[in-house]
């Protein structure tokens, strides 16, 4: 076996960890001085395969991560599924000189889509949003001057939508995720309405996580909060839950940068901003789509802390949560959360734990586990830190398309 590279290896994804050297050693069972000298290059015929096996298991990682520098194959779902081709289709048609549909006929589909998309029924969206998108831009061209602030507001949640459609496939999709954000941004301010400027101003920050840019996404969510904040806190409940949700974003993208104090401590500052907002309206709602409220806030708390791989703290975090007010969430924040515990419960090595909160989000939702890429590869993650994968892990592991 080819040791060479595999201290430093080692060393990489301890440091990804956040792991000293002290604490990895007692993971291991060995001193600190034993690390030292594995990533030094000290041991390189000392690590057995029984030895890098409980490495990668400390680590979270594929074996093949430590023993070769090449990139691990594609996991399944990291492509978006062929039925989501329609919707990227339709961001690029030419506009029709069609007759449009009526306002009224519009907003019905619109409300029908963000249902389904509530419901984690991703395959409805991919049927029923070509055609939205469609038929509000053809709105939105043949609106009068009187109409065009609705008709633009209109289009700018459509938008919006598909944004979140697309940011369900990952990097798969972030290219064309950021040209709908754009457009959602650009209809907005074209609007006039602090709310759709707001909560298109929030795709755009998720838009630039995905194009790994978190410090960029911090700072145009927080410069749209503080824009925004007089106008949205008027609008009473939609624009204090849009309001929130930016400071929420805010506290995702921080979270998406490599962990320090610093920005574990801007993130906290994040969140702790949308929890004020989240007081000041006083109970989860879903306005605009959001369910936005003290839940929600709490739900991206636990988020947060396991983004930076604080795995102990995320279990405590959702300890405070209230049981019956996350029962009231809808289907897609609670199989989220779900996903987000087992990725705890895989950082304190409760592996079990880990297999049954994914269970319980694919049966809230098949689809926000099977078909999205994340969420794949942490079942992927799942199955090669247990030894001996159980039935019910391995029969996950197949309906993602993996082998196992």
């Amino acid at each position: 076996m080819d040791t060479s590279g595999i201290g430093r290896r080692i060393a990489y994804w301890r440091d990804r960890r956040a792991f000293t050297q002290t604490e990895f050693g007692r993971l291991m069972g060995q001193t600190k001085r034993w690390v030292q000298d594995v990533e030094g290059g000290k041991r390189q015929q000392d690590p057995r395969l029984s030895v890098l096996m409980r490495a990668a298991d400390v680590l979270r990682v594929p074996l093949e991560q430590l023993l070769t520098d090449d990139p691990p194959a594609p996991p399944a779902g990291s492509a978006p599924p062929a039925y989501a081709l329609g919707v990227i289709d339709a961001l690029y048609s030419p506009a029709s000189d069609a007759e449009p549909l009526p306002p009224a006929a519009l907003a019905r589909q619109l409300n029908y889509c963000c249902e389904a998309f509530q419901a984690c029924h991703y395959a409805t969206l991919a049927r029923e949003l070509p055609a939205l998108v469609t038929g509000a831009g053809q709105a939105a061209h043949a609106a009068s001057v009187g109409h065009q602030s609705d008709a633009q507001a209109l289009l700018s949640r459509v938008y919006q939508l598909v944004t979140s459609y697309l940011h369900k496939y990952g990097e798969a999709t972030a290219i064309q995720a950021a040209l709908a954000a754009d457009r959602a941004l650009a209809a907005a301010e074209r609007s006039g309405d602090p709310v759709q400027i707001g909560a298109a101003a929030r795709r755009v920050a998720k838009s630039l996580v995905y194009q790994n840019r978190p410090a960029a996404a911090v700072e145009f969510a927080t410069a749209a909060a503080r824009r925004l904040s007089a106008d949205l806190a008027e609008r009473g409940p939609l624009g204090l839950s849009t309001l929130g949700m930016l400071y929420l974003s805010a506290t995702i993208a921080a979270s998406s940068e490599e962990r320090t104090a610093a920005r574990v401590q801007a993130a906290r500052g994040y969140v702790d901003e949308a929890s004020d907002v989240a007081d000041r309206q006083g109970a989860d709602l879903n306005e605009d789509w959001t369910m936005f409220g003290p839940t929600n806030v709490g739900l991206h708390r636990v988020d947060m802390l396991v983004r930076f791989e604080d795995g102990w703290s995320a279990l405590d975090a959702a300890n405070d949560l209230d049981t019956e007010a996350l029962s009231k969430m809808t289907r897609e924040r609670q199989a989220g959360h779900r996903v987000t515990m087992a990725r705890a419960s895989l950082l304190t090595r409760h592996k079990d734990e880990a297999t049954k909160s994914l269970l319980k989000a694919e049966e809230l939702a098949p689809e926000e586990v099977r078909g999205r890429p994340d969420t794949v590869r942490l079942v992927q993650d799942i199955v090669g830190a247990v030894p001996n994968p159980g039935g019910e892990l391995r029969a996950l592991a197949k309906r993602c398309g993996l082998r196992t």
